[in-house]
């Protein structure tokens, strides 16, 4: 019975994560369908689980450890599904061209604003890049690997209209 409640469970929160994240991106219809077999699949695994012989310590343990390892594999479930697309800011250290061109260099697409630090006379860049989620490593290496010092501000991206998201060697 705990195996079966193990992996019930990881499926059942697996499923929760599909279903919030489709909430989040506005797919309400498949995410309320998601919902309606998650909860009818937890109802189920929580009435065996409170009817069980088994030694409530064991069924506990199994309930538990199936919502961890749900969480992680919902997560990696998600990100395979909902591939994601990231902003990335940096306010450079100072201003070096060396960087701007190692960064276009590696294929990225960006724009370069001038800014000043607090008192006005630190001469940095900001730069926007607007990127998918599996290059977020590769782009954060070239920059750190010429501005160790750089500010790096990333989030989510909830679209763009224009430009691209890919570096340019990855475009076919």
């Amino acid at each position: 019975m705990c195996v079966i409640i193990f992996f019930s469970r990881i499926v059942d929160v697996s499923l929760g994560t599909v279903r919030t994240i489709l909430t989040v991106r506005g797919n309400r219809t498949a995410a309320a369908a998601i919902g309606f077999g998650e909860m009818l699949l937890w109802f189920l695994v929580v009435r065996e689980a409170l009817n069980s012989q088994e030694s409530s310590l064991y069924v506990a343990i199994a309930f538990a450890g199936g919502f961890s390892a749900g969480t992680f594999i919902g997560g990696l479930v998600a990100k395979v599904m909902f591939p994601s697309n990231h902003l990335v800011q940096v306010i450079t250290s100072r201003r070096d061209s060396q960087l701007l061109h190692a960064i276009s260099d590696a294929g990225f697409s960006m724009t370069v604003s001038d800014v000043y630090g607090r008192d006005h006379a630190a001469e940095k860049y900001m730069l926007f890049i607007y990127v998918h989620g599996k290059y977020i490593a590769r782009l954060k290496q070239t920059i750190t690997s010429l501005d160790p010092a750089a500010f790096i501000s990333i989030s989510e991206g909830k679209g763009s209209i224009n430009g691209q998201i890919i570096p340019l060697d990855k475009k076919k």
